[in-house]
C-alpha cells in the first residue's frame, strides 16, 4: 500500500458527490431489505439510501478506494452468523445483488460494494485470544490495527497486514504477506479454522480435518464459499520490535539502490526486513522505507548502510508492533480511484532497483498529464524460505516451489477522473509487464509465476493467479453453491 505525507482526500463528502449518477443506474431493491428488516433478529441492523443517509450507511458503503465505491439500496448490518444465513436465503430467493464487506480495501470496482444490499461486517468485531491454544479468534469486522492492538496486551500476535487501514478479511481469505512472514509464511498459513455461513444460509465451523476441501478452498479463495465471519489463527509471542519509517529524496536514489541491492544479497535473518516504496506525486518523487526487526534492538550492521544514507524523515525507534504498524499509515491516501497490480521475483539486484525508479519517473511524469495523483511501486524482498511454513496445500498460493518468486513489485496508481479508468489500467499492465519481462531477461525464474489476487488488476484470468487450482476450486464451488448464490456478489469467481 502507498502513501505521500500531506497527501488526503475528503471520503465522505466524495461519496455523497456520487451519489446522484449512482441513484440513477440503481435498480430498485428496497423489497429485499424489507424482507431482510422484517426476518432477521432486532440485534442486526438495516439503513436505507435516500436523501437522508445516516452516518452509518455512508460508513457501511465507504471504500477506500472510490473505484470501488457504489450506493447500495440499502446496508444490512448483522449482528451473528444466523442473520447473515436469513438475508443469504432471501438474497438468493429474490436474485439481489449484494456484496460483503470487510474493511473496504479492495480498489477493483464491484468487488465489495454493490448497487443491492451492502452486507456490513463491521459487527463482528471481536478478538479473542486463547492462552491455552495460542491461537485468537478474529471478527471480520476488524481492520489488523486494531488487531494487533488488542494481541499486545497479551504479549502475542499474528501474520496480518503490512499497513494501517487494511480489513481482515481480503488478507485471511486472500493470502496476506506480513513483516513477519519471513518467519512464519502468511497468513493463510496461520489460520485454524473459519466460521463460514455457506451459500445454503447454515453456518459451519471449517478446518483441515472437518473440510479439507473448504478449508483449502478459503485460504485464497475469498469469498467464492459463502461468508467468512471470524477467523481463528495461530498466535506468536510478540516483544517490543525495532523500526519504522525513514524517507529519501530523489538525489539519494543512487545510494539507497546500492543499500538496499546489499541487504537482500547478504541478510539471511528472518527476523529483519525492509518494505520500500518509490513514489511520484505532485511532480516530486520521494522514497519511504519502513525497516523492521523483530526485537528491541536489531543486529549490528543489517540496517547501517541504510540509516548512514541522507534522510528527510526518521520515525524509527524501539515500539510496540501495533504502534510500528502506525508508522505507514497507508489509509491516509484514501479516495482516489485505484489499480494495483503484481510482480513477483526472486531478487531485486542493483538494476532492477534502478529500473524501478525509472518505471516511477516515466509513469509518474506520464500519468500526471491525466487525472493522475499518485503512483507507487512499493518493493518488498523476502527470503526464498517464505513457501516452506506450512504443508497443508491453500488456493493461493497453489504454487509453493521456485518459480513462484518470493519477493515482488506492488504497482499502485491513484485518479479521480472516471473517463481515464481505460488508460490507466492498460498503462498500469504495461509497466507490469515490462517489469517482469526484465526480471525474466535477468535469468530470475518467474515467467510462470502467479500473481497475487489481492493486487491483481479487473480482468484477470483466473488460470493467471490461480493455475492448474482453478480446476478443483471450480469443483469446491459447484458443490459448496450448487445454486449460484455467491454469484450474486462481486469478486473473484471460480
Amino acid at each position: 500500500m502507498t502513501l505521500f505525507p500531506g497527501l488526503s482526500f475528503a471520503v465522505i463528502s466524495g461519496l455523497i458527490g456520487l451519489s446522484m449518477s449512482t441513484e440513477l443506474r440503481r435498480t430498485d431493491y428496497t423489497a429485499t431489505c424489507q424482507e431482510i428488516t422484517a426476518a432477521v433478529s432486532p440485534a442486526s441492523k438495516v439503513y436505507y439510501s435516500g436523501e437522508c443517509r445516516s452516518a452509518q450507511y455512508i460508513m457501511d458503503n465507504y471504500h477506500w478506494a472510490s473505484s470501488n465505491f457504489q450506493l447500495s439500496t440499502c446496508s444490512f448490518e448483522p449482528a451473528n452468523a444466523q442473520d447473515i444465513g436469513i438475508a443469504l436465503r432471501l438474497l438468493a430467493q429474490n436474485q439481489t445483488p449484494f456484496a460483503v464487506k470487510s474493511g473496504g480495501h479492495s480498489v477493483n470496482s464491484g468487488f465489495s460494494s454493490t448497487p443491492g444490499v451492502q452486507i456490513a461486517l463491521s459487527s463482528f468485531s471481536a478478538v479473542v485470544y486463547d492462552a491455552n491454544d495460542q491461537t485468537a479468534t478474529i471478527g471480520l469486522g476488524l481492520i489488523w490495527d486494531d488487531v494487533y492492538s488488542e494481541l499486545d496486551q497479551h504479549g502475542v500476535t499474528v501474520v496480518g497486514a503490512k499497513t494501517t487501514g487494511v480489513g481482515v478479511g481480503g488478507i485471511v481469505l486472500g493470502g496476506g504477506y506480513s513483516y513477519l512472514s519471513n518467519q512464519y509464511g502468511l497468513s493463510v498459513d496461520n489460520v485454524v479454522s473459519f466460521e463460514l455461513v455457506m451459500p445454503n444460509g447454515t453456518v459451519a465451523s471449517i478446518t483441515s480435518s472437518s473440510d479439507p476441501d473448504l478449508f483449502y478452498g478459503l485460504r485464497g479463495g475469498f469469498n467464492n464459499f459463502g461468508i467468512v465471519t471470524t477467523v481463528t489463527m495461530k498466535t506468536y509471542t510478540q516483544s517490543q520490535v525495532w523500526g519504522g519509517l525513514i524517507s529519501y529524496t530523489a538525489d539519494q536514489w543512487d545510494a539507497f539502490n546500492a543499500a538496499m541491492a546489499n541487504f537482500v544479497s547478504t541478510v539471511t535473518d528472518p527476523k529483519a526486513c525492509v518494505y520500500s516504496t518509490t513514489n511520484y506525486a505532485a511532480g516530486v518523487a520521494v522514497i519511504l522505507s519502513i525497516l523492521f526487526y523483530d526485537a528491541p534492538t536489531y543486529p549490528d550492521g543489517i540496517f547501517n548502510e541504510l540509516l548512514a544514507i541522507p534522510h528527510f524523515v526518521e520515525d524509527i525507534s524501539t515500539r510496540s508492533y501495533s504502534n510500528f504498524i502506525q508508522t505507514f499509515p497507508a489509509n491516509a491516501s484514501s479516495g482516489p480511484r485505484a489499480m494495483f497490480h503484481w510482480v513477483p521475483i526472486e531478487q531485486f539486484t542493483l538494476s532492477m532497483l534502478q529500473m524501478v525508479n525509472n518505471q516511477t519517473l516515466f509513469y509518474g511524469e506520464k500519468l500526471s498529464q491525466s487525472s493522475g495523483v499518485l503512483i507507487s511501486y512499493d518493493l518488498v524482498p523476502l527470503l526464498p524460505s517464505l513457501y516452506s511454513h506450512s504443508d497443508t496445500p491453500s488456493a493461493f498460493p497453489s504454487l509453493r516451489d521456485s518459480g513462484q518468486g518470493y519477493s515482488f513489485i506492488e504497482v499502485y496508481y491513484g485518479w479521480t477522473d472516471p473517463n481515464d479508468d481505460e488508460v490507466i489500467l492498460q498503462v498500469g499492465a504495461e509497466s507490469a509487464a515490462y517489469m517482469k519481462q526484465f526480471a525474466v531477461d535477468a535469468g530470475q525464474n518467474v515467467s510462470n509465476a502467479l500473481l497475487y489476487p489481492n493486487c491483481a488488476p479487473p480482468g484477470t484470468a483466473l488460470a493467471d493467479m490461480y493455475g492448474d487450482a482453478v480446476s478443483r476450486l471450480h469443483s469446491i464451488r459447484s458443490a459448496v453453491d450448487p445454486d449460484d448464490v455467491m454469484g450474486l456478489t462481486g469478486g473473484w469467481r471460480f
